[in-house]
């Protein structure tokens, strides 16, 4: 059986997003055909609109629609708590937890040199700019995922982090192993926040 052509080319496009394999991919190429023109028409120009008013915060790399996010323009969040996550989805389900008031630093990413994801591919190297003129009782928690790219990103930003002589926390293990941050629900994360440990002032 011959595959139209322009489904074939739907169910490629699809299939390049994050967690969409073949199938799925297949299942949404079906699912989009059978939805009214207009809805198809309302989803490519909100993904337009999207692409083109959405950037990556000034300071800690967040996206935003304004030149400085919404978590960096608060006038209340503690600025003495630096929180590193790996994804803009981690921020918004640690936020969601609210066990946190600090600040942010989004890494987008974690080191995976199989797929060819080095630090030069981070936001680490803005992060060790910024904590330049931080001052010395601020905390820097590392919540990087459990994964065990995860687990090599926070070792490598001990490293890095230690001779700043700044206090490093790395987040408590209430998630599960393997887990990422983003699909763990408010409870877990509000007691992972809370129950982080030091990794000490050096």
């Amino acid at each position: 059986m011959k595959v139209p052509n322009s489904l074939v080319q739907l169910i490629r496009e699809l299939s390049r997003l994050p967690g969409i394999g073949p199938k799925s991919a297949q299942k949404l190429a079906f699912y989009l055909f059978e939805q009214p023109k207009e809805d198809i028409e309302r989803l490519v120009n909100t993904l337009l609109e999207a692409k083109q008013d959405l950037h990556l915060c000034v300071r800690c790399f967040n996206v935003t629609d304004l030149e400085v996010c919404a978590v960096c323009a608060d006038p209340k969040r503690d600025t003495a708590l630096i929180c590193v996550v790996e994804e803009p989805g981690d921020l918004i389900a640690l936020e969601r937890s609210g066990e946190y008031s600090g600040l942010y630093h989004v890494l987008h990413g974690r080191l995976d040199p199989m797929n060819g994801i080095s630090q030069d591919r981070l936001y680490i190297k803005p992060l060790l700019e910024r904590l330049r003129d931080v001052p010395q009782n601020t905390e820097i928690i590392l919540a990087t995922s459990t994964t065990v790219e995860g687990e090599a990103t926070s070792l490598y930003l001990e490293r890095l982090l230690t001779p700043l002589n700044l206090h490093l926390s790395r987040i408590a293990y209430g998630l599960p192993v393997g887990g990422a941050l983003e699909y763990a629900d408010e409870v877990t994360l509000g007691r992972a926040m809370t129950g982080r440990h030091s990794l000490g002032k050096r």
